[in-house]
């Protein structure tokens, strides 16, 4: 070679010495506009382009000329072609450098030397940029694990992982494949893992499955797709997919980056399910133990299946709530608390599904989607209440939506209503010890006790009240003639007339023997001796054997001085002068003379 080529080389290579080691320069032009220009400076040519292979054309990179259509090569061999100062060289990565010279200065040599400094140039370019990107994608790795590690947040979680594959590979499409009970609340790219055969994901789900990457290539597309599964230490939480157009083959450093960011990911989800866990068992726990706590303050029956009720409807987010109690005939009886939809005759189907299945095998029910005509509530979870291998009772959950609720929820609701039997049963206990105290047992009706707590409690904050005494004429004689047993069911018979006749509010109870009282709490005279001739009537025609009774009404009001037993006295006094008048009558207190 002439000093003058000798001299251009050194130049060619001082130029591609700059280009390497400026970092600037890389970041203004790009390595094929600089290759050809530093050419063209160099050479003093007419022109210098740049080609690259693609599927047996040669696609225009960068010129120095105007702009050139592809072309198509009889072959891609390595090759020196010279044809009237238009010098063709096919470099080692297919590319296809084309020099336009003004002379014929430089020879064969000189473009073997050209073309070796080219490669050499193009070498060290791609070897500095992937260096460059490696040291990008484990950058970006870095971060991204880092902020993996800062949330427990599952969509924080996915959200960064797609946001990090864009960043590296904004040329490709990106997709979740994710287990249906995972919420999309960021509006990322997911797709639901259907684990039917011909399902069309056959390739995402055998990576779930395996825990293995899986490729797929889609001929008609032209397609190549990349299934890296999200893989902790205790399993695999999704599947993400990557598509590359053309079929382009990721390289291993790409193949490494986006398995190890799916690693990071899947081991960010785990903790992230970890925590959530831990975070529901100790809800949980919460929940059971407030609830055990405030059940055990000895609350009345209808506050502590209340406050159950609403526990449950608010934990559960349930749409209806039954509880029922088994009586000693077998027979379920719904229980205070229940809501409004027990109550109607739509609930029976429930009840008698629900019933059948406890009762036979003593074990609660969980059911996504009940299979009942007419029915319009498709969740249902019931639970058993069991004390000393015995079935009290159970409780029914409803949600109109199918498979509303989750396996946890039916097992914390098992856990709940376990603790809470034995809260309930003693709450039932205590008020049936409590009726059968306050009541009595042949009539059913209060106590004689019960009677005078209520009238003290009336005298300390009642305006007045009426006290009637009642008994029933002749009843030795009903004894003797029909026996003490048709006696009781006599008794029983006005004790009912009375429950059938007075206010809720008001208070029947058996005074002693065949006497019975009634207390009526802000009552007027004139409504008491009205209520006591209709009970006077009533027995007369509903008692079989028919008897009469005699009242004795005793009134006060809170502008006198009064006593319980003042009160009493005065009705005894007006009983004997009905019962001395004639009976079958009503007699006010100090008024002897017959009011009806």
């Amino acid at each position: 070679m002439t000093h003058l080529t000798e001299f251009t080389l050194m130049s060619i290579k001082g130029l591609f010495f700059d280009y390497l080691s400026s970092e600037y320069m890389r970041e203004s032009k790009s390595y094929e506009e600089y290759l050809v220009s530093s050419l063209h400076k160099a050479m003093q040519t007419e022109y210098v382009s740049l080609f690259k292979s693609e599927n047996k054309s040669f696609v225009l990179q960068a010129t120095t000329a105007g702009s050139y259509h592809s072309i198509r090569l009889a072959d891609d061999k390595e090759r020196v072609l010279m044809n009237d100062h238009e010098i063709e060289l096919m470099l080692t990565d297919k590319s296809l450098l084309m020099i336009k010279a003004k002379q014929t200065l430089y020879g064969n040599e000189f473009y073997e030397k050209l073309k070796e400094e080219c490669e050499k140039f193009l070498f060290h370019f791609n070897t500095l940029t992937a260096k460059t990107q490696n040291e990008a994608k484990y950058k970006l790795l870095y971060q991204s694990t880092e902020k993996f590690h800062t949330t427990m947040n599952k969509d924080d979680v996915l959200n960064q992982l797609i946001t990090s594959l864009q960043t590296m590979f904004p040329e490709y499409l990106f997709y979740l494949f994710l287990s249906h009970d995972n919420e999309n609340k960021q509006n990322l790219p997911i797709k639901g893992l259907d684990y039917e055969e011909n399902n069309g994901n056959e390739k995402a789900l055998e990576a779930y499955l395996t825990g293995n990457v899986q490729w797929e290539h889609c001929k008609q597309a032209n397609q190549l797709v990349l299934y890296a599964p999200l893989k902790g230490n205790q399993g695999v939480y999704g599947v993400v997919e990557i598509t590359q157009q053309n079929k382009q083959e990721l390289n291993k450093d790409d193949l490494h980056f986006i398995t190890s960011l799916a690693k990071a990911a899947g081991n960010a989800l785990e903790n992230a399910k970890l925590y959530e866990q831990s975070k529901k068992l100790v809800s949980d726990l919460q929940l059971i133990n407030e609830t055990s706590h405030q059940l055990n303050k000895n609350l009345r029956l209808n506050e502590t299946m209340t406050y159950m009720s609403d526990r449950i409807m608010s934990s559960f987010s349930a749409e209806e709530v039954g509880f029922y109690y088994i009586d000693q005939n077998g027979q379920a009886r719904i229980l205070p608390g229940s809501t409004t939809f027990f109550h109607t005759h739509g609930s029976q189907m429930y009840l008698e599904l629900v019933k059948n299945r406890i009762q036979q095998d003593l074990e609660g029910l969980f059911i996504g989607e009940v299979q009942m005509d007419h029915g319009d509530y498709s969740s249902l979870i019931a639970v058993p209440m069991i004390q000393s291998d015995q079935l009290k009772g159970f409780a029914i959950v409803l949600h109109k939506d199918s498979y509303y609720f989750t396996f946890e929820t039916f097992k914390l609701l098992q856990s709940l209503i376990h603790h809470s039997t034995l809260a309930l049963m003693n709450s039932m206990l205590r008020e049936e010890l409590e009726f059968l105290v306050k009541t009595d047992h042949l009539t059913k009706l209060f106590s004689r006790n019960y009677l005078d707590e209520t009238v003290q409690h009336s005298l300390e904050r009642d305006q007045q009240g009426t006290f009637i005494l009642i008994d029933i004429d002749d009843f030795k004689l009903v004894n003797d003639t029909y026996g003490h047993q048709v006696g009781d069911d006599v008794l029983i018979q006005v004790a009912t007339v009375l429950k059938n006749n007075i206010r809720g509010n008001d208070v029947g109870a058996r005074w002693g023997g065949e006497e019975l009282a009634i207390y009526l709490p802000q009552v007027d005279l004139p409504t008491g001796i009205s209520v006591a001739g209709r009970l006077v009537e009533m027995v007369r025609k509903h008692t079989e054997p028919t008897v009469t009774i005699s009242c004795g009404v005793a009134h006060w009001r809170a502008d006198r001085k009064d006593t319980m037993k003042k009160i009493v006295r005065r009705a005894d006094k007006a009983l004997y002068s009905a019962k001395e008048s004639g009976k079958n009558r009503v007699i006010y207190q100090e008024d002897i003379e017959i009011i009806l």
